[in-house]
This record gives structure tokens, sequence and C-alpha cells, in this order.
């Protein structure tokens, strides 16, 4: 109610100074369904993006210890990395921790036991151990290469060469080590 001079009353229908709000209210819902629904994608899509990248760095990790794994194997077999075993192991089936073995032996039951932690660690894993054709020859060269499956271009890749493979990116890791004789 509204008073007027002179003493009277006024009163005010409330609907005729009310804008009509008739279907505002559902356009602006439909508006908040589509703009919450495009930022919980765009959430999940950086969740996954996120899960991969973590699964990468997670092959990186288990590249560099299984590559530190093979160093110390070949600094506690100081005579048979010396001696070249680790290069042309002799086949053996024996169980060198339960059992004393010769060097030779123990260099064939290291890269076996390393070789088989590398494929079951890394995705379509390879493994070597080499010796540079010259310079010293108590030098090795540990080398393991997988596949990430992040992507499948060919940018940048943890300390080494890439190439396309399959549906992802072959990844190398190589260390040089000079074992003494000492």
């Amino acid at each position: 109610m509204l008073t007027l001079p002179g003493g009277r009353y006024c009163v005010r229908n409330p609907a005729r100074f009310m804008p009509s709000q008739r279907g505002l209210s559902l356009v602006e819902v439909l508006v908040t369904l589509l703009t919450v629904s495009l930022a919980l994608l765009g959430t999940v899509g950086l969740q996954a993006y996120s899960l991969r990248l973590n699964q990468g760095a997670q092959f990186r990790i288990q590249a560099v210890l299984l590559v530190a794994d093979m160093v110390e194997r070949l600094e506690a077999n100081r005579v048979g990395a010396v001696s070249g075993s680790y290069l042309h192991p002799v086949d053996s089936s024996k169980n060198c921790v339960a059992q004393p073995c010769a060097h030779a032996e123990l260099a064939a039951y290291d890269l076996a036991q390393w070789r088989s932690a590398v494929f079951a660690a890394l995705p379509q894993a390879t493994a070597q151990v080499t010796r540079p054709e010259a310079g010293s020859p108590n030098t090795y060269t540990i080398r393991i290469g997988w596949v990430d499956r992040r992507n499948s271009g060919s940018d940048g890749a943890a300390g080494g060469a890439t190439e396309a493979f399959g549906t992802g990116q072959r990844l190398f890791y190589t260390v040089t080590r000079t074992i003494s004789e000492r």
C-alpha cells in the first residue's frame, strides 16, 4: 500500500510491475547444464592425460633402476666383467643364489635374471649389454628400450633416440660404465 497526499491509500498491482519470467528459467538451467558438462568433460580429459604421463614416468623410472641393477651386477662380478663374460655368456641353468658359481656362470645367471626383469617391467622391451669396438675393454654400454604408449608422435624422449613404433613411441635409456680391475 502506498499513502497518497490527502490521506488516501493506493493499492498497487504487483503483477503489473514485475517483468514476465516465463521460459527464462528453463533457458538458464540448460545453459548452466551445458557449462557444467563442458567443465566435467575437460576435467575427465585432463585426468586421462595425467594418467598417461604418469605411466610414462613410471616406465622411465623402471628403466633407470634396471640399468643401475645391471651396473651393480657388473661391479659385483668384476672378474667376469673384465674377462668379457657378460658379452658372450655360457648357457648356464645353475642357480647362483643357491650354490656357488664360477665368474662366467655368474655372468650368465646375472644376464638371464636381469633380462627377465626388464621384459617383465617394460612393454615391448629390448635389453643389451655391449662394449665399444675401440677404447677401454672394461667399458660397458647398457641399453634398455621400450614402447611408451603416450602418443604416436616422435617428440623428445628419455636420454636418447626415438622412433615411431606401434601405438606409442620407442624410448631408450643408455648408460656407459667403466669397470675397474681393482
